[in-house]
């Protein structure tokens, strides 16, 4: 039983590349691809498919990490009303990095207070108040007004920056 390899190519061109394509050109010089017992030089149709699952198995990870990346991102914009985009920069400027390690921001590295990851699974920010955006926002702009003894200073950061830190800080 034989196959037209037209539809093939144009499977293989869309799942594998241009490189795909030329493999199976070079297979099916004949005009088809013959399914069951093939000589052991030919591709066969499983052959093709397996290494194109294989790669899109590869491929399929870091497209479900970008996702993944991506939808953390629209939460925390929705959540705080932030752009976390514009967060490294505050970072750096008002030196939250200079007590706190933050993840992504050069320089962050900071041993003093404890490290900005994982803050969307954190119940407490400060360890005193609850962690939602509005305490979260809270907290960065005026810290001692949710816990007067705490030793994080208030660095003159409006609101709206500290939408954009939030923001940010619950993306990662």
């Amino acid at each position: 039983m034989r196959f037209r390899s037209a539809p093939l190519r144009a499977l293989g061109a869309a799942l594998l590349g241009w490189g795909a394509l030329r493999l199976m050109r070079a297979a099916d010089a004949d005009g088809g691809l013959a399914v069951g017992s093939p000589p052991p030089w030919r591709f066969t149709l499983f052959a093709v498919m397996g290494l194109a699952l294989v790669i899109l198995g590869g491929l399929g990870l870091g497209g479900w990490t970008y996702l993944q990346a991506q939808e953390r991102e629209e939460v925390a914009r929705a959540l705080t009303g932030g752009d976390p985009g514009r967060a490294p920069e505050l970072i750096t400027r008002y030196g939250c990095g200079g007590c706190h390690t933050v993840p992504g921001v050069p320089g962050a590295d900071g041993k003093v207070a404890g490290p900005l990851t994982d803050m969307r699974a954190r119940v407490y920010v400060g360890g005193v108040a609850r962690n939602t955006p509005r305490d979260m926002v809270a907290w960065i702009v005026d810290p001692r007004s949710l816990s007067p003894r705490t030793a994080m200073p208030a660095t003159g950061i409006t609101e709206a920056e500290a939408r954009d830190v939030a923001a940010y800080l619950y993306a990662r």
